[in-house]
């Protein structure tokens, strides 16, 4: 019988218990990860924008459109909720960044808002959230944003529900789902 130093076994074991953890987490990771439908009908109406930056800025940034999903921004995130007031973009793009979904409305019918407020009042995670902030001018329209991922709706459907399932919790920063 072979002699081992005891300091050499226990390196050997650490090792091998250190590798099936991360095998077992990169197992557990896959089988739990949701990939994003792209053959579902609702993905089509959705334009994906290109990745402008994540740079945290002091400041006013000029965004180039009215609903922003990736640039430069405040280093403070708006928290999930539904706002009945308009928000700087700085914040609502750090909160994207994050893996929160924003709904801009205005005045799409009193079903549509009863459907934003579930998401508001469902999502609250600071990863996973979903912001509801109004926007004048959109009338019965309805815009949705996530990190580099926009969706303009004439009136909320349920490409509305998919968008939100779709990009919730996928921003670039920390992804949860």
């Amino acid at each position: 019988m072979k002699n081992i130093d005891p300091v050499q076994q226990c390196a050997r074991t650490a090792t091998r218990a250190i590798a099936a953890g991360c095998l077992l987490a990169a197992v557990v990771a896959a089988a739990t990860a949701q990939e994003i439908d792209r053959d579902h009908w609702a993905y089509s109406a959705i334009a994906t924008e290109p990745d402008a930056g994540n740079r945290h800025v002091d400041g006013t940034v000029v965004y180039g459109t009215s609903y922003p999903t990736s640039g430069p921004h405040s280093p403070q995130p708006t928290a999930p909720g539904f706002y009945v007031g308009e928000l700087n973009s700085e914040n609502l793009v750090h909160a994207l960044e994050h893996g929160n979904v924003v709904v801009y409305y205005d005045t799409p019918g009193e079903g549509a808002l009863q459907w934003i407020r579930r998401w508001t009042d469902g999502y609250q995670g600071a990863l996973d959230g979903v912001i509801a902030v109004r926007k004048e001018g959109l009338g019965e329209r309805v815009v949705l944003t996530a990190w580099q991922e926009r969706l303009e709706l004439e009136g909320l459907d349920s490409r509305g529900a998919y968008f939100v399932d779709a990009f919730r919790g996928r921003g670039p920063e920390q992804r949860v789902r």
